[in-house]
């Protein structure tokens, strides 16, 4: 294989992932000629067109891909595509063909890497570790799993020194990486169709954490095993970094950090819930040692702004509020319904959620159930297939799930039907979840309530 540096166009097979995307970015502003493949056209896509880089949504070898010469065009493609015949002809003109996982692991191999991996909480933490390299002008570069309020972007370059990356545990990616620091925050069970069962994805996270030369610069939250030597972080119970006295004051949540020598009172921002503090918890301890100042990290703290569908909320004149999240596993969606109870307990809670994969759905059938069944009145979506076909898994529907929620107000649409149907219901909060392309719906709905506000004002 030649050195990255040398190839001149980049080919992505899937360049519409949120991971691809990133690394599309990279190369795109390295100035390398950029172009690609997706099947779906969205909002992501939409926005690399419009920073120039080149996609195509066919499955047609055209002439800009017989144009191409193999000596001097790297193809990266994600696993998630299982069959494309755009791939089988790279394949088959011998063109250097690389996971994404493997580009990622060979860009940052020559920094100072900084890897959060997780089942759960992994991008908005890698994003907020990000988030804190810049407010500390850290000579970085980040490849994100999200993107970031702040950067508008899932990739930022703001030097090479330090490498910010979301270390995906989907099909061992993470074992690519080169990680000096680390963190762990979740090892649950997902991804079953690659690990096969619960012991199996924790010792891939064992194999992970045994990447990272130095213990004392591997982060995992407390109580996790991850089979070595590291630092503990937790919230509301003491580790070697900490936080606690969570409290919420003019829908601001506060509190204190500990290390294993000071505290330091009175972090204050907007994002709300326990589980994102204790992200925080994590991406301070990162740069605390990293030599930040915690004045630099106090303020930067206060102006970071989220991550798009993580718990994107607004609020309205009118009272209503609309949030948007992610979540696509039980302990995520529980997370996310755990923080609105907290913060708005007497509310009414509309659900509209999109279940994510056949096999997560079936996997995690009776986790999915017993959460939505929290919610007042639940919608329920198709099933998004993504990589995987309705016909390999038989009797696996929303209809199915939907018999196992507990539940006298719930009900199935079609993504296409959902949007009539909520202007139809009667809530204080409506909150739509999920991981395919449930956040078509987001304009519609914060356009529709808004202008509801409006025309009663």
């Amino acid at each position: 294989m030649n050195n990255l540096k040398t190839y001149q166009n980049y080919y992505f097979v899937g360049i519409g992932g949120i991971g691809m995307s990133a690394l599309a970015r990279y190369f795109h502003a390295s100035g390398k000629k950029v172009l690609g493949y997706d099947k779906t056209n969205t909002k992501l896509t939409q926005q690399l067109m419009s920073e120039g880089i080149d996609i195509v949504f066919e499955d047609v070898i055209d002439n800009k891909i017989t144009s191409l010469q193999a000596e001097n065009t790297l193809v990266i493609y994600t696993p998630a595509i299982k069959k494309l015949g755009i791939l089988d002809y790279l394949n088959e003109n011998q063109f250097e063909v690389l996971k994404r996982a493997k580009v990622l692991g060979l860009i940052t191999e020559n920094t100072d890497c900084i890897a959060v991996a997780g089942t759960h909480g992994k991008t908005t933490t890698s994003t907020l570790v990000s988030h804190l390299c810049k407010e500390a002008d850290l000579p970085f570069s980040c490849f994100l799993g999200g993107i970031s309020e702040n950067f508008k972007s899932n990739f930022l370059y703001n030097g090479t020194e330090y490498s910010v990356v979301e270390a995906d545990e989907y099909d061992r990616s993470f074992l690519n990486l080169s990680p000096d620091w680390a963190v762990v925050t979740s090892t649950d069970a997902d991804h079953l169709d690659i690990y096969g069962d619960k012991n199996m994805i924790e010792e891939g996270f064992k194999q992970f954490a045994a990447l990272v030369p130095n213990g004392r610069q591997l982060f995992v939250r407390k109580g996790l095993d991850v089979g070595r030597d590291h630092k503990t972080y937790a919230v509301n119970e003491e580790a070697d970094y900490y936080s606690d006295n969570l409290r919420m004051e003019h829908d601001k949540i506060y509190f204190d950090f500990h290390t294993p020598s000071e505290t330091i009172k009175d972090f204050v921002w907007e994002i709300p819930g326990i589980h994102n503090v204790e992200n925080a918890t994590a991406a301070l301890a990162i740069l605390h040692n990293l030599g930040v100042d915690f004045e630099t990290l106090k303020k930067a703290i206060a102006n970071f702004k989220g991550i798009k569908r993580r718990y994107t909320k607004h609020i309205y004149s009118n009272g209503k509020i609309y949030i948007d999240d992610y979540a696509h596993h039980p302990t995520e969606i529980n997370a996310v319904m755990g923080s609105i109870r907290t913060f708005y307990p007497d509310k009414k809670l509309l659900v509209v959620f999109q279940p994510h994969l056949f096999s997560r759905t079936r996997d995690f059938a009776d986790g999915f159930a017993e959460s939505l069944s929290k919610a007042d009145e639940l919608i329920l979506l198709d099933i998004y297939p993504a990589r995987e076909l309705q016909e390999n898994f038989e009797g696996i529907t929303s209809d199915w799930l939907l018999e196992k929620v507990n539940s006298d107000k719930k009900e199935k649409s079609d993504l296409s039907g959902a949007f009539e149907k909520i202007k139809e219901k009667e809530f204080d909060i409506l909150l739509t979840v999920g991981a395919g392309n449930i956040d078509t719906l987001y304009d519609p709905i914060a356009e529709w309530i808004n202008s509801s506000v409006q025309s009663t004002m």
